[in-house]
């Protein structure tokens, strides 16, 4: 906080009602007005230097510096991760690996409730992982399509499962991003941590659900060992990567493994009774084992470079005085105490960049030229959605420098303990009406902070609400909703999907919210 006040009317009350007007204002443009995100931030954006500067003081020399921070981190390294990330993924397309692989996920078994756990459950989590932002959404509910489901039923199972990978999308961004905020006593691995307290009982409950939604019970007893399969190696392995390494991995590791282990367990294993939904199996092409090997070396060695980037030992290269540190440039903005850093090789960013230069060059049927192209491709279409993230930062940033997180915060607190029930409600309206678990955290992050340190308990432990309820109005935010009625064909149908999806959404809130507040006494 850079100004002398958080409380510049001396009345809280009114001092939060003016706080949170950046807020209230995005969310409303976004729905009574329905203007396009973009817009809505960088109008919001303005309003929000204006509220700064002359309400809550702080000097404009120090509210541009807090603008130019937000869209500094917004580009690099956010923006950096979501351009390569596509990018690979759009290499994989192009090069054909990506039909092998789809096709290798297929031909594992005929019964389409087990290929709605491989490609519906694993592959939408690996996805999220890889490449988050709709990609998985679209993408899955596509594959489920072709494979018989009728489009609205393919796009809300892909919905639904979502939930269990939402909070890790695009390489770990949403958790990620919470050390671009420099709250104190709190750290995105603080937050990863504990997101394993709340997050396994969803991850180990959805594929249940899954089944559960196209066969009921007796598809759940008839696929028990599979599921059982599908959702302890997800769970565990992604508890121990949120625990032991961050959240950089937290998808796709998981996803791999259950992939993995649910596809050895099907060679010795299949129900006796193989459900079909039209009565056939659809044809699909089988492919040689090197093939399918190969196939999956755009991923292979993304999760090898990301995994080592990971890593304390590497990270520690670029700490101040260290081997890499002077490829870290630290500088402040033009006339203020607010720093800037920019991490050319330690960004995560890099070491997709590098799993794509290494597919690039040791892929036959793609060159140079073309991979440019499509990394031209990759830029253009993620212009406006980068802009908008940039601009929600350079908000947040401004809302704490300037005092008004902290004003909504003391106001919040009032609730007193019994604030940690209603905190994932904060994330599930965050994303509900931005579409993104990061814009979410950006905007709600650093008033869980502050109400956590105003009514005591664990300030990570509330971010990570933040995240879970958040990742629960992934399911019905018009945003998930319109990409997957696109994806689909089903364009004009949203208010169809919603009706489908709502319950499920509401009812796992209502799980986040009673667990947190038991969390909430116990830490």
């Amino acid at each position: 906080m850079l100004v002398d006040t958080y409380n510049p009317f001396q009345n809280l009350t009114l001092s939060a009602l003016i706080a949170a007007i950046p807020i209230i204002s995005f969310l409303i443009c976004l729905t009574l007005f329905k203007m396009k995100g973009i817009y809505a931030a960088l109008l919001n954006l303005g309003i929000t230097l204006f509220l700064v500067i002359y309400f809550f003081d702080l000097s404009p020399t120090h509210a541009f510096g807090s603008v130019i921070q937000g869209f500094v981190q917004g580009i690099w390294p956010i923006g950096y991760i979501i351009i390569m990330a596509v990018w690979l993924y759009k290499i994989a397309v192009e090069t054909g690996k990506f039909d092998v692989l789809r096709g290798s996920i297929i031909n594992i078994s005929s019964d389409q409730r087990l290929q709605l756990l491989l490609i519906g459950f694993c592959f939408n989590a690996f996805l999220e992982g890889a490449a988050g932002f709709g990609v998985p959404i679209a993408i899955c509910a596509v594959l489920l399509v072709s494979l018989g489901f009728k489009p609205l039923q393919a796009a809300m199972l892909c919905l639904i499962a979502n939930g269990a990978s939402g909070a890790f999308g695009a390489i770990g961004i949403p958790v990620a991003i919470v050390d671009t905020f420099q709250l104190e006593n709190v750290s995105a691995m603080d937050v990863s941590v504990q997101t394993a307290l709340t997050l396994p009982f969803i991850n180990f409950t959805i594929p249940f659900l899954l089944i559960f939604l196209i066969d009921g019970w007796r598809g759940v007893k008839e696929t028990l060992p599979a599921i059982l399969v599908t959702s302890f190696v997800y769970t565990s392995a992604q508890a121990a990567m949120t625990i032991l390494i961050g959240p950089e991995l937290a998808d796709i590791i998981p996803a791999l493994l259950a992939m993995g282990a649910l596809a050895l367990f099907l060679r010795k294993w299949q129900p006796k009774r193989i459900f079909l939904l039209n009565g056939q199996a659809p044809t699909v092409r089988k492919y040689p084992v090197k093939e399918v090997i190969l196939s999956w070396s755009p991923f292979y060695l993304l999760t090898g470079f990301v995994l080592i980037w990971s890593l304390p030992v590497f990270k520690s290269l670029f700490q101040p005085g260290n081997l890499l540190s002077p490829f870290v440039f630290t500088f402040n903005a033009p006339g203020t105490p607010i720093v800037l850093s920019i991490d050319f090789i330690g960004a995560t960013g890099t070491a997709i960049l590098f799993a794509a230069i290494t597919t690039v060059l040791t892929t036959k049927n793609i060159n140079r030229s073309r991979s440019i192209t499509l990394l031209g491709k990759t830029i253009k279409e993620f212009i406006i959605p980068i802009g908008m993230i940039c601009a929600v930062i350079s908000i947040a940033k401004l809302m704490t420098y300037g005092g008004l997180t902290m004003a909504l915060g003391n106001a919040v607190a009032e609730a007193g303990q019994i604030f940690p029930l209603f905190s994932p409600v904060l994330g599930w309206i965050g994303v509900f009406m931005t579409g993104s678990v990061v814009n979410n955290n950006t905007l709600f992050a650093p008033i869980q902070t502050t109400a956590a340190a105003l009514i005591g308990t664990n300030p990570s432990m509330l971010v990570a609400s933040n995240t879970a309820g958040g990742v629960m109005a992934k399911l019905v935010s018009p945003q998930s909703i319109a990409i997957a009625t696109a994806a689909v064909g089903q364009t004009g149908k949203e208010a169809e999907l919603t009706k489908m999806t709502l319950r499920y959404s509401l009812a796992l809130l209502l799980f986040v919210c009673i667990w947190t507040f038991i969390l909430s006494l116990l830490q």
